[in-house]
Order: structure tokens, then sequence, then C-alpha cells
């Protein structure tokens, strides 16, 4: 959703005026503001800080970080469709599902590209900052350098969770002839960064809400600190492996005290009183979403707007949020008077949709009425009628009737109507915006409170609260069409409060939000047959992805002739 906010704004404003400005650092001053001149205005600081925000639209493309962590995930499928192969491109999205890709697939390429490029963009602003530090106070230095280093470590952590080894860098300069960073180093860089700088970060409150919206916050740091010390174990980091700074935060002595520190972090989300559970599951991702309390970070879309592309090799990247174009039936643009034809790719695989109850808001629902149901659902299957309530055909030869099923026959054959499409992202029924419009979520409260109670059961030291006001909403909200919402919750999900439960129930709530790869990996599932329909590869070196080939081609030679930068072991 367009808001009007510093932050935002910057990325399309402050390119070309600091860049100028910039070019002014060796110039004489004949009576134009130089950068010094500048950073005496909190507001310009501001404005320059936010051209850090510009890549991180990137990471939710299909031919990027989303896209790769949805497909090799349990909760999503992209098959070949029948009888016209459409998305067949070469197995590309085959080999995603089944974990059979390799170093030359396209997102690999995109995701090293646009995370790096952010990272890099963050560390050349704070040397900016850092030439200037004499025009600032010292508070407003070091909230503003604590949003840059907070946003690269964020830049990097996407990396990191795809690659393990990566190109780590706190500093402007080219290194390249440096090895990659190993796993538990990276962890232990992005961890004492973190817990270093969220202190400085700004604290939501109601006042400050629309002025932090989209941006780095406290929140946002503490958050992302839980979910690295949740998942140390699964990013190979072991107490006697990594190299914690303790002036920040106590040593680390056993696997116990990862969690321990999750449960630290998630606790300073929650007692800083900055969010709360939406009482409607769907207020989180309306077309207007930028009044949700839960949301903690996201990526603040416009759906009118240009566009910016890059080159996906096959595909194209866009900065615009393409959810509702990729899952959607082609039919449903007669349903919505959609602006352009939905592309009927992306759906759940089947066993992740029978992890709902049939009347969990946030799964199919169970009144077949397709898009005649009043009722807001998290995916969609049924008949689809078009604007005028005639039920629409398919596009095979026989004319079928168009209703979405939920299974799926085949990767490499299945029909246009096989697979449950995924609406939690509120469509845009009037035809106004032909991307989307809804900002995409990256971090929720929701979050938070179920990373603390795995944490607890992991063996973290803390104090449970699954029985807080907030999680009794969060249960209730699941179930919010039945006339007992708590008592259908716990007949629904009597293990909630277990390890096993707590994965299915992160599946459930959170699907398509980028999470679900990695709770696998942590919970062991990632190669389970059992989770992840279709899967045929299950070596476990395929938790990491393949350093891109594109990458590793122009890698620094050493004095002996051999590549610096090496891949993954399995690859």
């Amino acid at each position: 959703m367009k808001k009007i906010i510093i932050a935002i704004m910057a990325a399309a404003l402050a390119l070309p005026f600091f860049a100028s400005c910039n070019a002014m650092l060796e110039e004489k001053n004949y009576g134009s503001p130089t950068t010094a001149d500048l950073m005496t205005n909190e507001e310009n600081v501001a404005l320059l800080v936010g051209q850090c925000y510009a890549d991180v639209k990137w990471l939710h493309d299909h031919w990027g970080y989303w896209g790769v962590v949805t497909l090799t995930a349990d909760e999503g499928l992209n098959p070949t469709r029948m009888p016209d192969k459409d998305w067949e491109d070469g197995g590309y999205w085959k080999n995603l599902n089944t974990h059979n890709w390799n170093e030359m697939g396209n997102a690999f390429k995109n995701i090293w590209n646009t995370t790096i490029q952010g990272a890099v963009l963050c560390n050349k602003l704070i040397k900016t900052l850092e030439n200037n530090k004499a025009s600032m106070s010292e508070n407003v230095f070091a909230q503003y350098i604590g949003e840059l280093e907070v946003m690269r470590s964020y830049y990097y952590y996407m990396l990191f969770d795809c690659f393990g080894r990566i190109p780590y860098l706190e500093e402007f300069v080219d290194k390249a002839d440096d090895p990659l960073m190993e796993p538990s180093k990276v962890w232990s860089h992005l961890v004492n960064c973190l817990e270093k700088n969220a202190p400085n970060l700004p604290q939501v409150n109601d006042g400050t809400r629309a002025l932090y919206y989209g941006r780095a916050t406290q929140g946002f740091a503490y958050a992302l600190l839980a979910r690295l010390y949740l998942n140390a174990e699964s990013f190979d980091c072991t107490p006697s492996n990594i190299e914690i700074d303790n002036t920040f935060t106590s040593a680390i002595t056993s696997a116990t005290d990862f969690y321990t520190n999750a449960v630290r972090c998630c606790d300073a989300v929650i007692d800083a009183g900055s969010y709360s559970i939406e009482p409607d599951y769907f207020a989180n991702f309306k077309i207007d979403n930028s009044s949700s309390r839960e949301n903690i970070f996201v990526i603040v879309e416009n759906g009118e707007a240009d566009i910016d592309e890059r080159s996906g090799g096959d595909g194209m990247m866009l900065n615009k949020l393409r959810i509702a174009l990729l899952t959607l039936n082609y039919n449903h643009q007669k349903t919505y008077k959609m602006i352009e034809t939905p592309w009927n790719g992306f759906c759940a695989r089947p066993s992740f949709i029978d992890r709902y109850a049939a009347s969990d808001v946030r799964g199919p629902g169970n009144e077949g009425l397709g898009t005649n149901d009043t009722k807001q659902w998290g995916w969609f299957l049924g008949p689809i009628y078009d604007a005028d309530g005639k039920l629409c055909k398919d596009k095979d030869e026989a004319q079928s009737d168009a209703v979405i099923v939920k299974e799926v026959s085949s990767l490499s054959e299945a029909t246009d109507l096989e697979g449950a499409r995924s609406i939690k992202y509120e469509i845009d029924k009037a035809g106004k915006y032909k991307y989307s419009e809804n900002d995409f979520v990256l971090f929720r409260y929701a979050d938070v409170l179920w990373m603390k109670e795995e944490a607890i059961l992991r063996g973290g030291t803390g104090t449970s609260g699954y029985s807080s006001a907030d999680f009794q909403t969060l249960r209730k909200r699941a179930f919010a069409y039945d006339a007992n919402p708590a008592a259908a919750y716990e007949a629904a999900y009597p293990q909630a409060l277990t390890l096993d439960g707590i994965l299915d129930e992160r599946g459930r709530e959170f699907a398509w939000e980028n999470m679900r790869r990695r709770d696998l990996i942590r919970f062991g599932k990632f190669n389970d047959s059992d989770y992840v329909d279709f899967v045929t590869a299950k070596d476990d070196y395929r938790k990491w992805f393949p350093i891109p080939f594109s990458v590793l081609e122009k890698s620094v030679r050493d004095a002996s002739g051999n590549p610096v930068w090496t891949q993954n072991e399995g690859y």
C-alpha cells in the first residue's frame, strides 16, 4: 500500500540527490550544500538511509528468494499444466519441487546478486554516514548506523539462509580474493551485529507506527535475532565453532543456550508492547494492510507504479508482488475483472492442505462454494463462476467445468485445475491494480509468539505465553466461523503445543511467508516425502543450495591457479 513515509520515498528520491552530493565531497563549496551540510538535518539523513530498502523488493519474486523457498518446501508446487505445457520451462520448476536443482538454476543467481547488492549498498551508505559523523548528534548517528547495519544483516541473512557460505563484508571494500565465509562464522557476525544495534533502533508505538512502517525497528532486529538463535543448529552452529561477542550477550556453552537466547529476544519484542495479534487473520494481508498491529516488517507495495525489471534467464524478475497472478486460474479473471489474466501456476502440495482442519479459516474451507463463498479463506478450492454467476469452463478439449481440486496428479502433466490456490492476500476484485497493492509481510508478531514456545520446548529457559491474551486470540481467529472458536481449535489441534504440533501449526499460519523451508530443515523434515510430496532427491547436503555457476566462474584464482570461491559440498 502506498504510504507517505520518508523511508519509502527515499528509495525513489535519494539516489540522484545524494549521488550529486557524493560527487561534491572533494570539491570546494561555492554555495551549494555539501553532504556534511545536509547531514546536519535528520530528515536528510533518513532520506539517505532510505535507499537501503530498494533491493528488498526483489526478494518476493518467483524468480528469486520467495520462489525458491516456497517451491522447495511442502507448501508449494508449480507443475507443468496440460494441455499446453504451461510452466514447463525446461523442467526448472519441477527440479525445485523434487529437490533436483543444480548450480545452473536462474533463481540462485538472482538471489546471490540481489542480496549482495543490497548489502553492499548498506555498506556504502554506512561509509557516507561515518565520513560525516561530525555533522550529526550521537543519537542520530547511532540510530541510522544501526538501521543500515540491521538491514545489511537482513540481506546477508537471506543469502546465508540459502547458501551457508557467503562473501560477508562489513565495510565498503572489494575482498573478492577472500574465501567464502563458513556458516558458523557468518552466523556469529550476524548475531553480534544485531545484538549491538537492536537497542539503538526505534521502538514502535502508536505514535510512531506510521513513521517507521516498512523500516528496520527494534522489534524487527530482535525478531531476526530470535530466528537466528532458534535455527543455529540447523545452520551448523555449535557452542564450540561460533564467535560470540560477550559484550552484547552471554556466553553460549551448550545447545540449550541458543534457545534461551531465542526466548530472550522474543521477550524483547513481546515486552515492548509494540505489537498485538489481530483478531482477524486476514487483516494482515488486506489490500490496505498498513493498519495491522501484528505486522513487524513488510515490503511496501505499489500496485499501480511503473515496474523495474531484471533478467532472470528464462523469466523476468520484477519489483512487484505477483502472488495473485502466479496462483489464480485463468478463469478467475472473469470473476474479479482482473487487469491481467492470471498465470495459473503456483499451488499447494496436497498433503499440506490436509494439515488444515475443515473449518480453519487459514485453509480452503469445506463449503464447496468456490468464488460464490462470501467467507474468506486462506486457500481456494471449488468452482469458478464468472461475474454474472455462470460456471466457467476449463480450456481443455472437453471444456470441463472449472473446478479447482486439491489433488495434483503429476508434476509433468497436471491439469489446469489441479492444486489449491493461495488467496490469503486479499484479491483486488475491482480491477484497479495490475499487481498486488497489499504490502508483503516478512515478519509478524505471531511468529515471535510461536518461536518462543518452540525455543522453550527445545530446552530454552523462559515462561510459556501460551495462555496469554494474544495467544488466545491467535487460536480463536483460526476458527472464526465456528460458534465456539477456542473449543474448535483445541479439538482440531490437540497437540499444538508439542514440537510436531508447532511444525504443523507454523505451516498453517505462515504459508508462503518465506519461513517454511527453514522450518522443515530445523525439524529434519526437508527431505521427508511424508511432508514434501514428490521429493525424490533426499541428500542431506541439499539443505544448502549450490553456489551459482556464474559466481564460481568469475572467482579470483589463488597463486596455484585454483578458484578462491568453491562449490558447496555435494554439488
